[in-house]
C-alpha cells in the first residue's frame, strides 16, 4: 500500500462560497425490526427496489423492498444464506443484472438475478475474511464489471464476468489499506473509489483502474464527525459525494468542497449507515431518493428520503437520466485472448513487440496461461486453480496453512452478541468446573454460566460485559473467595461477582466500580502480583489507554474497593481489547487489534513506555484483527503457551510462553457433523486451561467465541454460543508434556 496524504479543501470551499446551507430532511418511508448496515438499489422503471443486508443471526441474508409504497417500505423478497454484512448490485453482466452478497458464516459470494431475486447457481469464490464494505464498479473504458471488497486493512479487486454460460468472480489484485473500511462509494466520472472507517472522520480515495499494480491511496479530507456512510450521486458533468455522520448527510463536490448538509428528521437519536442513491424518477419521487440503514428510538431497519428538496435548496443539478447499465459505444478490450483472458493486455508499441500481459492474481506466464497458489498451498494441499487450494486432510484456512480441529461441544445459545469467555476450575472436583461467558449486547446483557457439556447453569444480568476473567482466593475479610471480573460497557464500570463453590455467580458489595471521567471501557484482564500478593484489574479503552487498578477489601465497610495505580498507552496506539496476565513472569500480554501482540510488565511501577513485540500483522503468521488472548499454564514459569484469536481469518495462533515467544502453529475449526456443532466464524474471545478436567477434557480445554452460530437445520441462531475444543486436538503429544495436568490456580 502506498498512502499519500493531501490536505482537505473544506476550508477553501467555505471561504469561496460562505457558510454551507443546512436543511432538514424528512424520512419519507421506512421499515423497522431489521438489524442492518448496508443498502443498495436496483434501477427498474416499473419496480425500483431497495436492497438491504440482514445482520440478524436467525435469518441473515438480504431483503428487497419496493420504493414506491408510501410511508412504509413493503418487503418483496428475503434470501437467507446466513448473517450478512454486505450486498451490492451489478448491471449488464452477461446480459443480466445482479445482486451480489457475501455471507459471514462461509465467506462465499452469492449472485442473484434482480428480476426474480433468486440465486444463480452455487456459491462461488470463497474469500476467507471478516469483510466490511463492498462496492461495484463498471469500467467506462472496457465495459467490464468489477467488485471492490474491503476488510481488515486490506482490499481485494475482483472481475465479475460471464464465461461459458456461467458467472465467475476472478481475483485481480489484493492490496493493503490504512484502515478497516466500513463504507465505500465510487465516482463514475472521476474514476475514484472513496472509503472510510468506523469512529473516524477521514475519507480516503484511490483511482478505479484496470491494473494489477498497487494503487496510490490518498486522504481526500475529513468530515466534521465520524463517517457512518458514503454514496455518490452521478452528475451529468461531475459527481457529488454524500457523507453520513450520525443523523446528518453532508454533500461535497469532487474536490471535497462542502456544498451543504441535511439533517434527518422524523425520529429521535437517529444514526444513519449504509447510504446509497436511486437517482432516477419514480412514481412517488420524481427526483429520486437517498436510501440508508437507520437506527433510532423507533428501532433499526431501513429508510428513504426524497432528493428533491436537497437539490432544489442547494442549487444542485439533477441527473435523473442516469443509467447504471450504460457504457460508451466504443470500448477497449483490456481483458483479451492474447493474455488467456486472465490478465490485462497492454497493446504493443509497434509490430515487432508482442502484446504485454499484466496477469491477475494467481496467474503466471508470458500469456497468463498458467496458474499458481500463494505459498504453494503451504505444502499441505494441491493447487487446482489460481490461488485455489485443495487441502490435505487435517488442513484448511488460508492456502491450507491452518491445522483444522473439530469442536466437541458448544454452549447453549444465550444472548445476542457474545465476546470473551473464562474457565473457572472447581475446588470441589474439576469435572464440576464452569465456563463463564459474556453478552455484550443489550439483548440478554450479562454473564452466562455453563457446565463442561455446554449446558446452561445460570445467567445473571450485567451492563454489557465485554471480557471476563476469574480471580481465585481473593481475601475478603475472614474469607477467601473467587471472583468473576468484567469490563461493563453499558455504564463504563468494572463489574465483579462472587463465584460460589458450585460455580454460580452472585452480586457482592462493591461489585460495581467506576473508572474515570470520560473513559469508555472495552477490554479487561486480571493480575495477581507474586511480589506483593496484591490483586490488580486491567481495563482498556479503544483509544489504547490502559488503566490498572488495585483491588482490595474494606474490612470496616465489608466491601470491595479499587484504587487507580497506573495508566499507559498499549501498543502503538491502535484499538486494543484482549489481554491476559502471566503472573509467574510478571507480564501482561495485550492485543492491538489492527497491528500486533505485545508484552508489558504488569507491576504498577514497571516501565510502560514501550512494550515487547511478540507478533505483528504481516509477519507471515499473524492476521488482523488480533482479538482474544489467553495463557495455558505449564509446569514451570517457562512452560506453557499463549493463544491468540485472529478474527479476520477465524483462526488462532499458538506461541511459546517463554520469551522470545516462538510461533508454533495456527489452527482453525471445522464443523463437527457427528456432534452437530458448527464451525467458528469471525471469532473473538478465547480462554484455555491445560488442566485435566475429567474424561471429557483429560488434557485441557479451549473455549472460543463464535460470531455466527449456525443451526443444524439451517440459518443462524439469534443467540450466541461458544465452542468447546479438546486441547489434545490442538497441541501435539510432545507439546502436551510441557503442561501440568494437575495445575491448581489456588495453589
Amino acid at each position: 500500500m502506498r498512502l499519500i496524504t493531501v490536505s482537505s479543501l473544506l476550508a477553501v470551499g467555505q471561504g469561496l462560497f460562505g457558510v454551507a446551507t443546512s436543511l432538514d430532511l424528512p424520512i419519507a418511508a421506512r421499515i423497522d425490526g431489521i438489524e442492518s448496515d448496508v443498502t443498495t438499489v436496483v434501477y427498474n422503471k416499473t419496480r425500483p427496489l431497495l436492497i438491504g443486508n440482514d445482520g440478524g443471526a436467525a435469518t441473515g441474508g438480504f431483503r428487497a423492498f419496493d420504493i414506491n409504497n408510501g410511508t412504509l417500505l413493503v418487503e418483496t423478497a428475503h434470501n437467507t444464506p446466513g448473517r450478512t454484512k454486505l450486498v451490492a448490485t451489478a448491471y449488464g453482466v452477461g446480459g443480466r443484472d445482479l445482486i451480489v452478497s457475501i455471507a459471514q458464516p462461509d465467506s462465499f459470494f452469492r449472485l442473484y438475478d434482480v428480476s426474480t431475486i433468486e440465486q444463480i447457481g452455487q456459491p462461488i469464490t470463497r474469500t476467507l475474511g471478516d469483510w466490511s464494505a463492498l462496492c461495484a464498479w463498471k469500467s467506462q473504458r472496457s465495459g467490464e464489471q468489477y467488485l471492490y471488497l474491503f476488510g481488515k486493512k486490506q482490499a481485494v479487486q475482483f472481475l465479475l464476468r460471464e464465461t461459458r454460460n456461467s458467472l465467475e468472480i476472478v481475483e485481480v489484485r489484493t492490496f493493503e489499506t490504512p484502515i478497516e473500511a466500513s463504507s465505500c462509494a465510487i465516482s463514475v466520472s472521476a474514476h475514484n473509489i472513496f472509503f472510510s472507517g468506523d469512529d473516524d472522520p477521514t475519507i480516503y480515495t484511490f483511482n478505479a483502474t484496470e491494473s494489477t499494480e498497487i494503487p496510490d491511496i490518498t486522504v481526500l479530507g475529513a468530515a466534521e464527525d465520524d463517517v457512518t456512510g458514503l454514496t455518490v450521486y452521478v452528475g451529468e458533468k461531475s459527481d457529488y459525494l454524500f457523507v453520513a455522520q450520525q443523523d446528518t448527510i453532508t454533500i461535497y463536490d469532487e474536490l471535497f468542497i462542502e456544498l451543504g448538509s441535511v439533517t434527518l428528521t422524523g425520529d429521535d437519536d437517529i444514526e444513519i449507515q449504509g447510504l446509497d442513491m436511486y437517482q432516477s424518477k419514480t412514481q412517488l419521487y420524481p427526483a429520486g431518493v437517498v436510501t440508508y440503514a437507520i437506527e433510532s428510538n423507533s428501532g433499526a431497519g431501513f429508510g428513504i428520503s426524497s432528493l428533491e428538496g436537497i437539490f432544489d435548496n442547494l442549487n444542485l443539478k439533477l441527473n435523473t437520466a442516469y443509467n447504471p447499465r450504460k457504457i460508451p459505444c466504443r470500448t477497449e478490450q483490456l481483458v483479451c485472448q492474447e493474455c488467456s483472458f486472465s490478465g490485462f493486455c497492454e497493446p504493443p508499441v509497434d509490430a515487432s513487440h508482442p502484446t504485454a500481459c499484466l496477469c491477475f492474481a494467481g496467474f503466471t506466464g508470458n500469456k497468463c496461461e498458467s496458474y499458481n497458489c500463494r505459498n504453494n498451498c503451504s505444502n499441505h494441499g494441491v493447487c487446482i486453480g489460481a490461488n485455489q487450494c485443495s487441502c490435505h486432510e487435517g488442513w484448511g484456512g488460508l492456502y491450507c496453512a491452518f491445522k483444522v480441529v473439530k469442536p466437541v461441544a458448544e454452549t447453549d445459545p444465550n444472548g445476542g452478541d457474545g465476546d470473551d469467555p473464562a474457565i473457572w476450575i472447581s475446588p470441589v472436583h474439576k469435572t464440576l468446573s464452569r465456563i463463564i461467558t459474556t453478552v455484550k449486547s443489550e439483548l440478554g446483557a450479562g454473564l452466562g454460566v455453563f457446565d463442561l457439556n455446554g449446558k446452561e447453569i445460570q445467567t445473571i444480568k450485567a451492563e454489557e460485559p465485554n471480557n471476563v476473567d476469574v480471580i481465585y482466593n481473593f481475601p475478603a475479610g475472614n474469607r477467601s473467595i473467587d471472583l468473576a471480573y468484567a469490563a461493563c460497557r453499558g455504564d463504563n464500570t468494572l463489574c465483579l461477582f462472587e463465584i460460589h463453590r458450585n460455580g454460580t455467580l452472585a452480586s457482592i458489595s462493591g461489585g460495581i466500580q467506576s473508572t474515570k471521567e470520560d473513559y469508555d471501557v472495552y477490554g479487561s484482564c486480571v493480575y495477581r502480583s507474586r511480589i506483593t500478593d496484591k490483586q490488580y484489574l486491567f481495563v482498556n479503552a479503544k483509544t489504547a489507554e490502559y488503566l490498572q487498578f488495585e483491588l482490595s477489601w474494606n474490612d470496616t465497610l465489608q466491601t470491595l474497593e479499587t484504587t487507580l495505580v497506573r495508566n499507559f498507552t498499549g501498543g502503538s496506539g491502535g484499538q486494543v481489547e484482549g489481554c491476559v496476565s502471566d503472573e509467574a513472569n510478571g507480564w501482561v500480554i495485550i492485543g492491538e487489534e489492527p497491528r500486533a501482540l505485545w508484552r508489558y510488565g504488569a507491576e504498577p511501577d514497571d516501565d510502560s513506555s514501550e512494550g515487547a513485540l511478540i507478533a505483528e500483522v504481516g509477519d507471515g503468521h499473524t492476521y488482523a484483527d488480533v482479538e482474544g488472548v489467553t495463557l495455558i499454564e505449564g509446569a514451570t514459569a517457562n512452560d506453557g503457551f499463549i493463544l491468540v484469536s485472529q478474527q479476520g481469518v477465524s483462526a488462532y495462533n499458538v506461541y511459546r510462553r517463554s520469551a522470545p515467544h516462538e510461533y508454533i502453529e495456527t489452527f482453525t475449526t471445522i464443523e463437527n457433523t457427528e456432534k452437530g456443532v458448527d464451525a467458528v466464524t469471525n471469532t473473538d474471545g478465547i480462554a484455555a486451561v491445560g488442566t485435566s478436567l475429567g474424561p471429557m477434557f483429560p488434557y485441557g480445554l479451549v473455549v472460543v467465541h463464535d460470531d455466527a452460530n449456525e443451526l443444524p437445520t439451517s440459518g443462524t441462531s439469534d443467540e450466541a454460543s461458544f465452542k468447546l475444543i479438546n486441547l489434545r486436538d490442538i497441541l501435539s503429544d510432545d507439546l502436551l508434556t510441557e503442561l501440568d495436568p494437575d495445575w491448581d490456580p489456588r495453589a
